[in-house]
């Protein structure tokens, strides 16, 4: 089974449309999004339309439980918050319905999906390896998916002599990273929609789950004209500014 595994689209088309595309030309067989649909971006709707058609799965993201008024808006910075009001305001009854449904965790026979982490699925970063170690015992898969940070990584365990110690693996965009057979990972695509790693372009991953490899790819798209979308909606003219910087 190969599945494309993409996070944190947080309402930007452009990102969106581009990244679907070039999975639809390489031959996959299932779509999963692990959260984080709408959020910052001008095109809420459309987003959660597309994804509520194609995806296999699709998990619940902080920006996701916010706009449907499960989590509060004071947990969100003012940006962020003036973002989730404007989507309040745009979201159709039948996306904030089904938005209502998802759940920020899915633990599947062999693999488990987690927001945010798998200890804590709505807000934990796993940016740092002292977090991924900690998470390890959180889930009984080999293989955990994340997202939340925006951030493309893959943190392996290591076991030695009983020591345990959370590594990051790092292979170039397009090349595959063996999985190994008896290794447990956390495994994040980083963002379609706003990635945070200096990298503007949007970032996603095609997971070959009988070959045991994962394989990050990141693509050029239209930014300027999200950018004038953010504006001409009203939204904080930094959300357009920061797509650019990859920040």
């Amino acid at each position: 089974m190969r599945v494309a595994v993409i996070s944190d689209v947080h309402a930007n088309l452009e990102a969106l449309k581009r990244v679907l595309q070039f999975i639809d030309n390489h031959s996959v067989d299932a779509l999963w999004c692990l959260g984080d649909v709408v959020g910052y971006g001008p095109e809420p709707e459309a987003c959660v339309e597309i994804l509520r058609e194609q995806a296999t799965i699709v998990l619940a993201g902080n920006h996701d439980l916010a706009v449907v008024g499960k989590i509060p808006l004071e947990a969100f910075n003012p940006v962020a918050s003036e973002a989730i009001l404007w989507q309040r305001q745009r979201l159709s009854q039948a996306s904030k319905t089904w938005l209502a449904t998802l759940s920020p965790r899915i633990d599947l026979s062999e693999i488990t999906l987690a927001h945010g982490s798998p200890r804590s699925p709505i807000w934990e970063y796993v940016d740092r390896p002292e977090i991924a170690l900690d998470n390890y015992d959180a889930f009984d898969s080999s293989i955990c998916l994340i997202g939340h940070s925006h951030l493309a990584l893959a943190w392996r365990l290591l076991q030695s002599q009983g020591e345990r110690k959370a590594m990051l693996a790092t292979v170039a965009p397009g090349e595959a990273l063996a999985l190994g057979e008896q290794d447990k990972w956390l495994l994040n695509p980083g963002s379609v929609g706003q990635p945070r790693d200096h990298d503007p372009r949007a970032s996603f991953a095609i997971l070959d789950w009988e070959g045991r490899r994962w394989t990050w790819y990141r693509l050029t798209y239209d930014i300027e004209s999200v950018e004038s979308a953010i504006i001409q909606a009203g939204l904080p003219t930094m959300l357009g500014r920061r797509l650019f910087l990859g920040w």
